[in-house]
Formats: C-alpha cells, sequence, structure tokens
C-alpha cells in the first residue's frame, strides 16, 4: 500500500529554490529581491481577479512589476512569485513526469514575467538552464 505522505509546503520550497538555483547568474542577480512563497491554493482574491473557474487552475503567479516596467521613482511593493501546491500535486498527479521537474517550468515561467519574457524567450530560458537531477 501507498502510505507516503504529499510533499509539504517546506518540500515545494526546496524544489522552488533548487529550480532558482539553475537560472544563469547573469538573471539570477536580479531576482535577489523576489520573493517566492508556496501556499495551498491561490487566495480568493486572486482567483476573482483572474476570473478562476476553480483555485485549481493556476499553478504559479509573478505578483509585481516586471523589470521591462519599472521605473527608477518605483517604489512599489515587493515582487513575489507564488507556487501553489495543491493544484501543482493535482496536475503531475494527472500528467506524471517529475514533480521537480514541473516546479522547475513553473518558477522558471514566473520568473520570465519578472523579466518581461515572451513565451519564446522562457523556453529559451528553460532549455539554457541546466536541469538538475529529479528526485521525486
Amino acid at each position: 500500500m501507498f502510505d507516503a505522505d504529499p510533499p509539504s509546503l517546506a518540500d515545494f520550497e526546496a524544489m522552488a529554490a533548487q529550480a532558482l538555483a539553475t537560472i544563469p547568474d547573469r538573471l539570477r542577480v536580479h531576482l535577489r529581491d523576489v520573493v517566492v512563497r508556496v501556499e495551498d491554493f491561490p487566495s480568493e482574491d486572486t482567483c476573482r481577479d483572474m476570473d478562476l473557474d476553480s483555485p485549481f487552475d493556476l499553478l504559479g503567479l509573478y505578483d509585481g512589476v516586471a523589470l521591462d516596467h519599472k521605473s527608477i521613482g518605483d517604489s512599489g511593493g515587493v515582487d513575489m512569485i507564488f507556487l501553489y501546491r495543491r493544484p501543482l500535486l493535482d496536475y503531475w498527479c494527472d500528467h506524471g513526469g517529475g514533480l521537480s521537474h514541473l516546479v522547475r517550468h513553473v518558477v522558471i515561467h514566473e520568473v520570465g514575467h519578472h523579466f518581461g519574457f515572451s513565451d519564446a524567450d522562457m523556453e529559451a530560458l528553460e532549455r539554457e538552464a541546466p536541469e538538475q537531477e529529479a528526485r521525486d
């Protein structure tokens, strides 16, 4: 029988840190002030603001002002990347593959939003960032 507990918020934080460590140095230096938070689900406000049918519809979110839109006068809030544990687990169970690979994919996608990257730029970054050994 299968009796293992699902990965915890702390496990997801470790996977996110591992994913961030694969970002090339020339970009990672611009991520120092970006906070990564792992929560079970997006907030009710986020679900409403994004017009989600279900909180399972969102795996991650970048909340901030992309670097290509910031000005010197911006003193806005903290740039944040949210990862949503339960939707990620649900997606992983439905689609298979490595969980750390999925978390890495979502982290890189949200990092791309921080830089104002296009989808093609995000795909190139994902190819450039070396994937570490999966541990799941």
